[in-house]
């Protein structure tokens, strides 16, 4: 082989690779694109009613959330989902937790009018120290492209393993507004309501 020869076989063989690679990144991009971080996807959550609980990171504690809508059977654990609302992440503290992060939450799908009620329960700390802090905050959303706005918030204090607290109850009214003076923290069992 001369050459003037190997010298075009050599361009010809490096020009279908670079061309190879380019295609092969352009194709890259497009069967996988870049997944939207939660500031750029907008942060949308689901649901018009929702209901979030955290604790302490690192902590080793199972805190629950329960949560009832009006008419509607209460939510936790043990009862995932209801009507109204589902219990979409139960945190068991660091047991089959990638995650430091200790947090529930449930959502509603629509929020009829009436009472709320929503409770925490410490159903386990493993070398935990008391009292633990838990921080519930209830929020709302007509419609799923809007931003929750909070309506109500409290952190309350669980003092052993086995105690609920209601943290709030709420009422809402037809349009989904707070209905003023309704907020208040009297007991309500939950959990055993289920049962």
């Amino acid at each position: 082989m001369d050459e003037e020869t190997l010298t075009v076989w050599l361009d010809t063989a490096l020009l279908m690779l670079g061309g190879f690679i380019l295609m092969t990144v352009l194709m890259l991009s497009v069967v996988n694109p870049p997944a939207k971080s939660a500031e750029t996807a907008g942060d949308k959550a689901p649901g018009n009613v929702i209901v979030e609980a955290q604790w302490g990171d690192s902590l080793d504690a199972d805190v629950d959330l329960w949560v009832q809508a009006p008419g509607d059977k209460p939510v936790g654990y043990s009862n995932k989902s209801g009507a109204i609302f589902n219990l979409l992440r139960d945190d068991l503290g660091k047991a089959d937790d990638i995650t430091d992060h200790n947090y529930e939450v449930a959502y509603s799908r629509g929020m009829p009018a009436g009472e709320y009620v929503v409770n925490v329960h410490m159903y386990r700390g493993i070398g935990v120290t008391y009292p633990i802090n838990v921080k519930v905050v209830a929020s709302v959303k007509d419609n799923p492209q809007d931003t929750a706005q909070q309506i109500v918030t409290t952190t309350v204090q669980l003092h052993h393993e086995n105690e609920q607290v209601t943290a709030f109850r709420f009422s809402l009214d037809s349009h989904g507004h707070l209905v003023q003076g309704s907020v208040n923290n009297l007991y309500k069992e939950l959990r055993v309501a289920v049962q």
